[in-house]
């Protein structure tokens, strides 16, 4: 970890449709509103780089394989951040970052198959061996988040045309990943948007006046 590195790390994971992207903007807006400097970002797309590799990843026109899918998560990550979260921590920002390396460790790991010492190992290295503080785990089944995907009525990203048993194996692998973790705090996805907002807000809020 980067001594300098004085803010605050929250990383939002769970399945698509879990609500974590409409929890880190809610999250960034209240607590900007209550006086505490927040930044919301998101992987992959955070950076400039990650912009042009969100969309390779998730409207690709050609196969990528497991390997190669996790490097360029990889780079978007290292890209991430260098360009983003180190600066803002340094400031003393409370970062709140929609998916981080927990999402390829379950995604490309124990979705499929890439060897998860290997994805740890290059996930440090990018990441100058930094992790979250906070993990705010949003735990759904995958028929709510697919009914939740479909109506939104958008164009379907890669991940989420993935196969039922493909999406049962990542809930599996965050399940067991967050089993024992002490720096997880789970809430339920099925709850309505301000509800998880609010227990999510309670929480992070309540952890950072014990620890600052």
């Amino acid at each position: 970890m980067k001594e300098q590195s004085r803010g605050v790390l929250v990383a939002l994971e769970g399945i698509d449709g879990s609500g974590k992207s409409t929890l880190a903007a809610t999250l960034h807006r209240r607590f900007t509103a209550n006086g505490i400097p927040a930044l919301a970002t998101r992987e992959p797309g955070g950076s400039l780089l990650g912009k042009a590799l969100r969309e390779l990843l998730q409207h690709r026109q050609c196969t990528i394989n497991p390997q190669a899918e996790f490097l360029l998560f990889a780079a978007d990550r290292s890209q991430h951040m260098q360009e983003v979260v180190f600066p803002a921590l340094n400031q003393g920002i409370l970062v709140i970052s929609d998916r981080l390396a927990d999402s390829s460790l379950v995604y490309q790991g124990y979705g499929k198959g890439v060897d998860q010492k290997m994805i740890q190992s290059i996930n440090s290295w990018v990441m100058s061996n930094r992790e979250p503080d906070l993990i705010c785990y949003l735990a759904i089944d995958q028929q709510t988040a697919h009914e939740r995907i479909t109506a939104r009525g958008k164009k379907l990203t890669t991940f989420e045309k993935e196969s039922a048993v493909f999406i049962q194996r990542l809930i599996d692998g965050f399940e067991n990943l967050y089993a024992n973790k002490k720096n997880v705090i789970r809430l339920d996805g099925t709850q309505s948007a301000d509800r998880v907002a609010n227990e999510a807000y309670e929480k992070i809020t309540a952890w950072l006046k014990q620890n600052q």
